[in-house]
């Protein structure tokens, strides 16, 4: 078998799908993006096209690092990204050609059925927080999707942020915490994503606050360029840290197991390096007893090999999602009581639904939001 053409297709509003081509019909799903940044992904997949045509996309461990070792410059979000789709579909070439589910290929699952959880967020600007109808709407959020049957959600800290922020900043993320718990009543997991939008300094003081409100973990409470910054963090609470989404390959993820920086991993399947590496980055963290819990703001086809993947990790705990794959794949997933049935179909086991995506299709040029901070218009992290 030998790949013969790689194909990117983007469906509005934000998701980039990768399709590779064999010569014995079978092709492969993989999604393929960079938030903000999918055509700079799609040129990286396109160089990747002398590497790949020609040979036979079964030999997954071989063309991974074909990709990552043989050109000089390794990791970065935009290669990786480019990796991850890729590697994405050639495990679905391999489930199809085998005719066996992906999760199969790793070694069989430890489950059969994977929770996921779902986001509850309105304004995520705090200073209009205060504001009775952003509130309700925000509770009732949480309340529907308690309602559908979510045994977890997931709530962004709102921004931006100074460095060091006012009593009433933090009384006001404090006060939507106290209501979020409120709402969805003890028995419902939450975590909050803090975003790296604060300092250390006012994430400490803010996970303080939340305690008493058990919160299942605080993501990403600082950027993840200093991981001695976020042990200080982790060291500060007893609230578990989550961390991963930002950092590219087994290698990104050393130093934060090594310094036990994080309780919970969230490597991203569409740019930690894909199925392959994400593999790698669980087993690794088992060592250290962290939790898994992929991250995964994108689309059903990263969803499917997220799910297959930690249908085999032990230390799975949840699944992030935002679209179950309406109007995007032919059989979108469906929620039973907060979990998603082990898939059975060969491959990652989706199929888009090409006739309602090729009316949604444009150039793949949507760009992230930016903030700037109103008093001084100085530029305010993200």
């Amino acid at each position: 078998m030998k790949i013969t053409k790689m194909e990117l297709v983007h469906v509005k509003p934000r998701y980039s799908f990768l399709k590779v081509y064999t010569d014995e019909g079978i092709v492969g799903l993989g999604e393929a993006c960079l938030e903000g940044r999918a055509q700079v992904v799609e040129m990286a997949i396109k160089d990747f096209e002398y590497l790949l045509i020609g040979q036979d996309p079964r030999r997954i461990e071989h063309l991974w690092n074909l990709m990552y070792r043989a050109t000089f410059y390794r990791a970065g979000a935009i290669l990786c990204s480019a990796i991850s789709a890729i590697d994405q579909a050639l495990w679905d070439i391999l489930g199809k050609s085998l005719n066996v589910p992906v999760h199969q290929l790793l070694g069989g699952a430890v489950r059969d059925k994977i929770r996921v959880y779902k986001h509850v967020n309105t304004n995520e600007h705090i200073r209009d927080f205060d504001n009775e109808i952003d509130t309700e709407n925000y509770l009732n959020l949480a309340k529907k999707a308690v309602q559908e049957g979510y045994t977890m959600i997931k709530t962004a800290l709102p921004g931006p942020a100074h460095i060091v922020e006012s009593k009433s900043f933090i009384d006001r993320q404090v006060k939507r915490v106290a209501l979020l718990r409120e709402a969805i009543g003890p028995d419902v997991d939450f975590g909050i994503d803090f975003h790296g939008r604060v300092s250390p300094a006012l994430a400490i003081q803010l996970i303080k606050e939340f305690e008493p409100f058990k919160p299942m973990f605080i993501e990403e409470p600082c950027l993840p360029e200093n991981v001695d910054t976020m042990v200080t963090i982790a060291r500060s609470t007893t609230i578990p840290i989550a961390t991963g989404e930002r950092l590219f390959t087994r290698w990104g993820f050393r130093e934060v197991l090594e310094k036990q920086a994080a309780a919970i991993l969230q490597p991203d399947l569409a740019h930690c390096g894909g199925i392959s590496e994400a593999k790698k980055i669980a087993a690794m963290g088992e060592v250290y007893y962290t939790g898994f819990a992929p991250h995964n703001p994108l689309g059903p086809v990263n969803l499917a090999a997220s799910i297959h993947l930690s249908a085999t990790v032990p230390s799975f705990v949840a699944q992030e999602q935002i679209t179950l794959g309406e109007g995007l794949i032919k059989q979108p997933y469906q929620l039973n009581n907060g979990y998603i049935d082990l898939p059975s179909a060969p491959g990652l086991g989706i199929e888009l639904d090409e006739e309602t995506i090729s009316g949604q299709r444009y150039a793949g040029d949507w760009k992230l939001p930016y903030w700037i901070h109103e008093d001084d218009n100085s530029v305010a992290d993200w």
